[in-house]
């Protein structure tokens, strides 16, 4: 049977090879296992079974690079640990209370130094301040000034006690005020390492407001008042307060400061308060006291204008009525006899010219006949020697600061100079190469050449000398000359420091001179608040004298207290009775610390060269403005 091809050519259709669809299927049974009996490539697989499940890739393509995937996984796995474990650890060491490394000790300096403020503390007299730091002590002599009826000035309550009894000399006082501030001025930033500064201050204020007390501090010009004397006629003078309470040593039977030995908060007896009318040297020194502070306290604008103004009356009231505060067998010229008020009218005008800026005090200050009747021009035994009485060597390194680090010239630059010459000379007869000054076998200079209570004035050298070294440090100086000979500023440091080290115990006694450093130190201080217990109990004028004459220790340590020293051979005796020995001062304990806080700390500190100069307006006129630019 022929079927019709479309295509062309005859298509032959086999009747024989039909058979029905059952059929068929059996016979393509046998085709299909034997198709299967043969392999099948990967073609032909995907043929029969359609595309098949990809295998997992074992590569990673990060765009830059291709790694492994097993390498990858592991390199996630060990940051995400890591993030892990330095997270717990930060937590742990946030919780956990660490401790830190120690500082390192401060050095003896800076040791002495916390030590030495606390003896300011012991001295304060009036209503204590809560946190004064000083068990033993307590309010006392809360009526000075109400208890003399012949007083015009009656709230005379505060200040300092002058040494081991509980006079108010205001000569010394000032001196000391003012040497506290000068340190502050030139070394705050070593009083705040020290954690000092705020004490310091506090320590300054409690001295200066007592002064604002002594005379009328809000006038001008301090006013004639009448006062009535034995004879009941008035009499006209300048009023100001020289002293309060009484030191007469003749033994009387009279109840006094130095009579009686008592403390200070069981004090009964009437405190007489002296006044004077020309106190030239006092009045001078007191406008230096409250000038330095205006500088310390120049933050607090309102107590700082307040001072100045005192200063200012003050100064003026000294250049007015000329004589010394201690003249006419005062009862101050016993314990502290002025010699004259020209250095401290230089000393005066020098601080308030650095106070206000006004340059006719700096005129005076640098006035030739001033300098000459202050003895800036001729030696002597004493020259060179600063103390609460001679103020000359303090005021020409004073200003010769001014000349080293603002060089005004012209007019003042050769009285400046003489100054600074004066103030390298004083400085070449603190050497040991120099035989201006003995020294004791082991090493003190006697600048009292040999004369009782010898500290006081070294200290002040020692102050003098670290900063004249820190003031040539600053202006870029490696040292200075003397005669023909060039030394180095180390080695004015060097005799501050030897000084210094014999007074904290490096001497033939083995003996700290300040109390309470050190494990040997004095302990019969004469003192009358340390030498009586506090057990309740108030012993009269007489009732005292048995703690004065124990030779029992003190039972109150007077914490910071530098003595007043060894005699001329090294030799101390510890003896309650014996004030040359140990009987410290405030005027002392003042340089005392201006000398430690000088030498503490790094000497990467050194000075503070501006605030000094805050009042002080530009040396040269300031050069006038460019012209405006040309219009057409």
């Amino acid at each position: 049977m022929y079927g019709r091809d479309p295509w062309g050519g005859p298509l032959e259709i086999n009747a024989a090879d039909s058979a029905t669809d059952d059929d068929r299927s059996r016979n393509l049974n046998d085709f299909d296992r034997e198709a299967l009996s043969r392999p099948l490539g990967e073609t032909q697989q995907s043929w029969l079974l359609g595309p098949s499940e990809q295998k997992k890739k074992k590569y990673v393509d990060l765009g830059c690079v291709i790694v492994s995937r097993k390498i990858f996984v592991w390199t996630v796995g060990i940051i995400l640990a890591a993030g892990f474990l330095v997270g717990l650890i930060t937590l742990i060491v946030k919780t956990v209370p660490r401790h830190h490394r120690p500082h390192p000790p401060p050095d003896n300096y800076t040791v002495a130094l916390n030590k030495a403020l606390m003896f300011f503390n012991a001295q304060k007299s009036g209503k204590l301040p809560k946190h004064n730091n000083v068990t033993w002590r307590g309010n006392s002599c809360l009526n000075d000034g109400k208890s003399d009826s012949s007083a015009v000035i009656k709230d005379l309550v505060g200040g300092y006690y002058d040494a081991g009894d509980a006079i108010k000399f205001n000569f010394p006082k000032s001196f000391a005020m003012t040497m506290l501030s000068w340190s502050v001025i030139e070394y705050s930033a070593k009083y705040e390492a020290a954690g000092e500064l705020n004490h310091v201050k506090d320590l300054i204020k409690w001295g200066t407001d007592y002064f604002l007390k002594t005379f009328n501090s809000s006038a001008d010009t301090i006013d004639r008042i009448a006062a009535q004397r034995q004879l009941d006629q008035p009499v006209s003078f300048f009023l100001f307060v020289r002293q309060v309470g009484v030191g007469d040593t003749s033994g009387g039977p009279t109840p006094n400061d130095h009579y009686c030995w008592m403390r200070p908060e069981d004090i009964d007896y009437p405190r007489p308060v002296y006044e004077c009318h020309s106190c030239s040297d006092l009045g001078a020194e007191m406008a230096a006291a409250l000038a330095s502070a205006s500088i310390v306290f120049k933050d607090n604008k309102a107590y700082s204008q307040k001072l100045v103004h005192g200063a200012r009356t003050l100064f003026k009231f000294a250049r007015d009525q000329r004589g010394r505060y201690s003249a006419g067998g005062a009862d101050a010229g016993i314990f502290y006899n002025s010699t004259s008020y020209w250095d401290e009218f230089v000393w005066g005008s020098a601080w308030l010219y650095y106070a206000t800026g006004n340059n006719s005090y700096l005129q005076l200050a640098t006035a030739p006949g001033l300098a000459k009747h202050a003895g800036a021009f001729w030696g002597g035994p004493d020259y060179g020697v600063f103390s609460w009485d001679n103020k000359l060597a303090g005021a020409q390194l004073l200003l010769s600061r001014l000349r080293l680090f603002l060089s005004p010239g012209y007019p003042y630059e050769e009285i400046l100079s003489t100054f600074h010459n004066q103030t390298s000379i004083v400085m070449c007869s603190y050497l040991p190469y120099f035989t201006s000054f003995n020294r004791t076998k082991g090493g003190l200079i006697q600048l009292n050449h040999g004369r009782p209570q010898p500290l006081q004035y070294v200290v002040n050298a020692a102050f003098l000398a670290t900063l004249f070294s820190d003031y040539l440090a600053a202006a870029d100086t490696p040292g200075w000359y003397c005669g023909p000979n060039f030394y180095s500023t180390d080695v004015l440091r060097k005799f501050a420091e030897t000084q210094i080290d014999y007074i904290l115990g490096k001497n033939p006694k083995g003996m700290s001179y300040v109390v309470g450093f050190g494990n040997h130190y004095p302990k019969h201080v004469h003192h009358r608040g340390a030498s009586i217990p506090k057990n309740k109990i108030n012993y009269n004028c007489k009732g005292g004298w048995k703690w004065r004459d124990s030779s029992k220790q003190n039972p109150n340590t007077l914490i910071g207290a530098m003595v007043a020293g060894p005699d001329k051979h090294d030799g101390f005796h510890d003896v309650r009775t014996n004030y040359n020995y140990t009987e410290p001062t405030i005027a002392g304990n003042a340089g005392l610390v201006a000398a430690l806080v000088a030498l503490s700390g790094e000497k990467t500190f050194g000075i503070d060269k501006n605030t000094m100069f805050s009042a002080v307006p530009p040396m040269f006129p300031t050069p006038p403005p460019p012209p405006a630019p040309w219009k057409p």
